[in-house]
């Protein structure tokens, strides 16, 4: 990127002319002219000093990333500094009470070039520019739910890393939830089910339909530590709270009911899964993770051998270890009477219909009863639903 102006000569501030006072020739210059400066030693042009009327701490070609960008005046005061980058997004800051230091409130991003172009109060101006290093390392990340989303009640914000993230509380104080009723939450560290390091924002307790809520990441520019590599760009979503739903999962009566705005809609027969084993369902709160209609499910991608290799309708996922509530005629024999599953919660062609066509994305599946292998980790599907809102509050890196 070329610089508006070379570093190594000096820029004329010259005052606003009016009227007829105002001649053409015999004038001084603006004795505090405002210098360019982007690395080396300043020359004199118009004026007789040779120091530098401005300075920006971040300079040159290779400037490091990931601190805010300072610009100082040596005499006189600022108005306004601007520093824009080459998408021409503005880095926002603030001039300080004494007027001679201008501080953006965010830090340079890496490998990005920018324009500097400083104010005084007197009128005069001066620009300079700088590019900071390429990162070594880009961490980027995935976002649930999707933008534009209506969701249950039970859907947390979840922001899943593709690398390692030393640095949390650092990232955390740049993930910025807004509720549009002042939803209390935290955000909480846990492992996602494949390893990689996750935050989600729970409320304390459900969502109030007809929420809105919004999440701006503004990581661009953060470093998330060692062996994790630095953050590029933002990211943001966000998402609308549907009706409140829960679907209550009771493995003593075999029965499945689904709960609106507190009130009984429909209950089923069903068959949950065997209990004293690998094969028992999970117990206490799921949140459906995604309807997936028809699929292939295969006994040995979730560690049962060859029990099973099936086309199954009306899949609805309730946890990343293959735990589902689908239809499963072949096991009508036991719906209502019997835990007889490899897991899931199986239910008959029209009832699994039905339930698939009433139920949204984050909605709870509340599964009570004996005979489950217990809650699943927070990181298998969204599973904190199970831990206390005193327990969830410590997960997060500011406390």
């Amino acid at each position: 990127m070329r610089p508006q102006s070379s570093p190594s000569r000096r820029q004329s501030l010259r005052p606003r002319r009016t009227g007829a006072a105002v001649t053409a020739a015999g004038l001084a210059t603006l004795a505090a002219a405002l210098t360019a400066c982007s690395g080396g030693t300043s020359a004199a042009a118009d004026t007789k000093t040779d120091k530098p009327d401005i300075s920006v701490n971040l300079q040159g070609k290779q400037a490091k990333a990931g601190s805010p960008v300072e610009v100082k005046l040596a005499e006189g005061k600022l108005k306004q500094v601007t520093v824009t980058d080459t998408k021409g997004a503005k880095l926002s800051g603030e001039v300080a009470a004494n007027g001679t230091t201008w501080t953006s409130d965010r830090k340079a991003a890496p490998g990005t070039s920018y324009k500097v172009k400083a104010v005084t109060d007197e009128g005069g101006s001066a620009r300079t520019s700088f590019r900071t290093a390429a990162p070594e390392h880009v961490n980027k990340l995935s976002l649930a739910p999707g933008k534009d989303t209506t969701v249950g009640v039970a859907q947390p914000l979840s922001v899943v890393f593709d690398h390692p993230v030393k640095n949390k509380a650092e990232v955390e104080k740049h993930l910025k939830v807004t509720t549009s009723n002042d939803t209390t939450g935290s955000w909480g560290w846990i492992k996602n089910h494949d390893g990689k390091d996750r935050v989600d924002w729970r409320p304390k307790s459900y969502w109030k339909s007809g929420t809105k809520v919004k999440l701006d990441a503004e990581l661009n520019g953060v470093d998330s530590g060692a062996d994790g590599g630095w953050f590029v760009r933002d990211y943001a979503t966000g998402f609308t709270v549907g009706r409140s739903q829960q679907v209550k999962v009771d493995l003593d009566s075999k029965q499945a009911t689904l709960v609106r705005d507190g009130q009984s809609v429909k209950t089923v027969p069903m068959s949950a899964g065997t209990p004293g084993g690998d094969k028992a369902s999970w117990g206490g709160t799921s949140v459906l993770m995604a309807k997936e209609g028809t699929i292939n499910m295969r006994s040995e991608t979730v560690g049962l051998g060859d029990a099973y290799d099936k086309m199954v309708d009306n899949s609805m996922r309730l946890t990343w270890s293959g735990m589902y509530a689908h239809a499963a005629p072949w096991n009508a024999a036991y719906f209502g009477n019997t835990n007889h599953s490899s897991g899931c919660i199986g239910m008959s062609d029209a009832d699994a219909s039905w339930l698939y066509g009433q139920v949204r994305v984050g909605d709870p599946f509340e599964v009570s009863g004996s005979g489950s292998k217990g809650a699943p980790e927070p990181g298998n599907g969204y599973g904190e639903w199970n831990i206390s809102w005193a327990d969830w509050q410590t997960k997060s890196a500011l406390n």
